[in-house]
């Protein structure tokens, strides 16, 4: 089975400043950690196309879209809020990772590939609909499920968030479209610090206390996700793949290490064998220890090659 590898070298030049977790390296931690590793050259590499506005309003209003692209500076840096900074480059940036996420989803429905991994930036996870916050501008996954669901005629779409912050911004653009379920695992009380209630056949949410470590976040997912995911049925697996709930992540406390994202991925690839045809797009999210991240990455790498 093949699995695809989503990356353009626009993503690398959105750059918040020095000192700040979310920086180019992190792509380069990936990439390097996949061939250092041997799955860099059994993946179809793919250069994402830039996501157009219509693909971007299906989750973000034109109002939000034209304020990120107002605000998008000459020179300089602009914060939008404490945490997301933008550059001249931060746009086309987050284009591309929008882009890609069509694309993945567009190449895995069109039978030309099993499964993608986009490592691509900024994140999109925390994005809500007219908010940009938590180093994310658009919800590259929400544009994801919504193509799916509006371009490819599917009827359900898992969307599975295993990033140590809450994907509240996902929540939000997903909420009320009875066709997505929606799966997040995440430290709590922390960043983004809120979270919906759980709605049956729609939203699952699985809040872990921090120094959780591998058997907490398993047991959760085996019993709250995966039961909810078999009775949908999903037609396409889409995943948030944050790395930062590892050990040795500077912005949380979990004490997940590599085995952990090899067997999530694993059971999300059993789910999709089951009811998706295989079928499984996955976004970088989170992840800012630069050697665990790329570790992590390979082993989510290495389940997705492994079928």
């Amino acid at each position: 089975m093949t699995t695809a590898l989503f990356y353009h070298e626009d993503c690398v030049h959105h750059d918040q400043g020095g000192g700040h977790p979310e920086q180019p390296a992190r792509l380069a931690a990936v990439l390097d950690a996949l061939k250092r590793d041997g799955h860099y050259e059994k993946l179809d590499l793919r250069s994402p196309d830039l996501a157009n506005d219509r693909d971007i309003e299906r989750v973000h209003p034109a109002q939000y879209v034209a304020h990120v692209n107002v605000v998008s500076p000459e020179q300089g840096r602009v914060s939008l809020d404490p945490d997301t900074t933008i550059n001249p480059h931060s746009l086309t940036a987050a284009r591309r990772a929008a882009g890609a996420a069509v694309g993945a989803v567009d190449g895995v429905m069109a039978g030309e590939f099993d499964a993608a991994f986009c490592a691509v930036r900024p994140p999109g996870h925390h994005a809500e609909r007219e908010k940009a916050m938590g180093f994310c501008l658009f919800g590259s996954v929400a544009i994801a499920a919504k193509r799916a669901l509006d371009e490819h005629g599917l009827e359900r779409v898992a969307i599975v968030d295993f990033d140590v912050h809450h994907g509240n911004g996902t929540e939000d653009l997903v909420e009320h479209d009875p066709r997505i379920l929606f799966c997040s695992s995440f430290q709590y009380p922390h960043y983004p610090g809120y979270y919906r209630e759980n709605l049956e056949g729609q939203r699952v949410n699985t809040p872990l206390p921090g120094a959780s470590g591998g058997r907490e976040f398993r047991e959760s997912v085996v019993q709250q996700w995966l039961p909810v995911l078999n009775e949908q049925k999903p037609q396409l697996v889409i995943v948030s793949a944050g790395f930062d709930a590892h050990r040795d992540d500077p912005l949380a406390s979990l004490n997940l290490v590599e085995d952990d994202f090899h067997w999530i991925t694993r059971e999300l690839l059993t789910v999709a064998d089951a009811h998706a045809g295989g079928r499984m797009v996955s976004m970088l999210e989170g992840g800012y220890n630069l050697d665990a991240l790329g570790h992590s990455a390979s082993a989510h790498l290495r389940a997705l090659l492994e079928r």
